[in-house]
């Protein structure tokens, strides 16, 4: 890669800092790596984010905040809890407003868990015997079967689990690439602990806890 410095314009290193919220400095990096093109320069930042995000996800987060949001005139409401490392991140405006937006999502999108490692094992089964019994059902080669009972199951856990699902406001991303963008401007490991979704008339209610690494379902 040549050192051309490529004719980057503050405007243009504004602009990708207002689209990503990336520091000033990664963003006029990646705007050079990507010679100038906004598109490529967005996804140089999101895998950076993601990449920062692995580096930090055993710190431990003890601080954070609690949040609440009603939806549709008082008919849904969400209070969830995300965890960051330090009581002055929990105290920013940006985290706040991933927590605010974690919370908005929840209720629009009602998922059942907050990782894929917190589909119970029961859950997971019944998933994919439904799956299998479709397939196969379809007239389709054990072997073939079960391909495309792999592809299922990604399927499902975009559905029911909150990091996997797209974010409602840019579904170009899951809501774990969201809090990766987070981590990787604030600097902090960020994660959700646990959320629970109220609606007017349901018989039940949503839920999910964050567990510790264990009964994953593969």
């Amino acid at each position: 890669m040549g050192t051309t410095t490529v004719n980057i314009s503050a405007a243009q290193v504004k602009d990708l800092r207002e689209k990503t919220g990336a520091p000033m400095m990664d963003c006029k990096q990646a705007l050079t790596e990507a010679k100038g093109d906004m598109e490529q320069a967005v996804v140089i930042l999101r895998k950076k984010g993601v990449s920062v995000a692995a580096k930090k996800a055993a710190r431990v987060t003890s601080e954070g905040s609690v949040a609440s949001y009603i939806h549709a005139g008082g008919k849904i409401g969400v209070l969830v809890e995300v965890n960051c490392e330090s009581d002055f991140v929990a105290r920013t405006d940006d985290f706040k407003e991933v927590v605010h937006d974690i919370a908005m999502h929840i209720a629009a999108s009602d998922p059942k868990y907050v990782r894929k490692e917190d589909v119970t094992p029961a859950d997971f089964a019944r998933e994919k015997d439904i799956a299998l019994s479709q397939a196969i059902a379809a007239g389709k080669p054990q072997h073939i079967a079960e391909k495309m009972v792999a592809g299922k199951m990604e399927k499902f856990y975009e559905e029911v689990c909150l990091l996997e699902q797209p974010f409602i406001k840019d579904q170009t991303i899951s809501i774990g690439q969201l809090i990766a963008s987070k981590i990787g401007k604030l600097g902090e490991n960020i994660a959700v602990r646990r959320f629970a979704r109220f609606k007017v008339g349901d018989a039940g209610e949503t839920i999910a806890i964050t567990k510790p690494t264990e009964s994953k379902a593969e």
